[in-house]
């Protein structure tokens, strides 16, 4: 028996990090996926990988259309839809506000906002039908910088700011039917990828060897986070059994680096 047993799951960039092994865990405990993913090579492996138990859309969250889309053929595909999970994001590489150039500081803003804020807005907007009828959840991806300074550059941190805001509102609107929880990763070592319109999105910031090996050193639990320590948070909180009565709230994921603390070479 999984967790999920007969539950039906959507999921916005389900083709690669987070997202991904939120769709493998997911389908690992009894439920059936679908995915709204932008890149064609990512939704043809999913297809590959998971056959049956996944249907995929391509298509771009900054769209309503396409996420209208992906519910209809998930619900069409697996008869109902109890689980959207709105997690496609960009990153903007702790980049300062004074090294943005004015010229590229409207776009940039605009990019950041439409993938990180308005995708999970247009997603939550295109599911929530479905999740009245089945009395469903949703789980937002926030973030670290969803919480305080520190966690991105201005763009970031002011757009993860925003999805808590969006999950403590509609919280509040979609109850007592829906719950909406969010979940708050620290750094994780993915190939979550920078704003194009700042020439960012050609390599990940986060899969820099020496990134990985600082977030290890700077860590209390001595882990560098990856995709698969974050899966069972979502898990977690898609289960009813075991998350039933949260709404409103953000799961903070990050091994404890957010803490206040002195390493074990300094005086506590």
């Amino acid at each position: 028996m999984g967790l999920l047993d007969g539950k039906v799951a959507l999921i916005t960039g389900g083709g690669s990090g987070i997202g991904r092994s939120v769709v493998r865990r997911f389908i690992q405990e009894g439920a059936r996926v679908g995915v709204l993913e932008r890149m064609p090579e990512r939704v043809a492996e999913l297809e590959s990988n998971f056959g049956s138990s996944l249907t995929a859309v391509l298509g771009n969250t900054s769209r309503l259309e396409d996420n209208e889309t992906a519910v209809a053929q998930t619900v069409s595909a697996f008869g109902t839809l109890d689980i959207f999970v709105g997690n496609a994001g960009v990153f903007d590489m702790f980049t300062l506000l004074r090294d943005i150039p004015k010229e590229k500081l409207s776009e940039a803003f605009d990019e950041q906002f439409s993938i990180n804020v308005k995708g999970l807005l247009l997603g939550a907007k295109a599911s929530v039908g479905e999740l009245e009828k089945s009395g469903g959840c949703m789980v937002l991806t926030a973030s670290v910088a969803s919480l305080n300074s520190g966690g991105g550059g201005v763009l970031y941190t002011a757009s993860k700011h925003a999805v808590l805001g969006m999950i403590r509102q509609l919280a509040v609107e979609l109850a007592p039917r829906i719950r909406v929880n969010g979940v708050a990763p620290g750094g994780v070592v993915t190939n979550l990828r920078g704003l194009a319109t700042l020439d960012q999105h050609r390599a990940s910031h986060w899969e820099d060897p020496a990134l990985a090996e600082k977030m290890r050193s700077s860590s209390p639990l001595r882990i560098a986070l990856g995709p698969d320590d974050l899966s069972g948070t979502y898990l977690f909180l898609a289960c009813p059994e075991l998350s039933g009565t949260i709404t409103g709230e953000v799961v903070l994921n990050d091994t404890g680096t957010s803490l206040p603390w002195w390493g074990p070479d300094l005086p506590a």
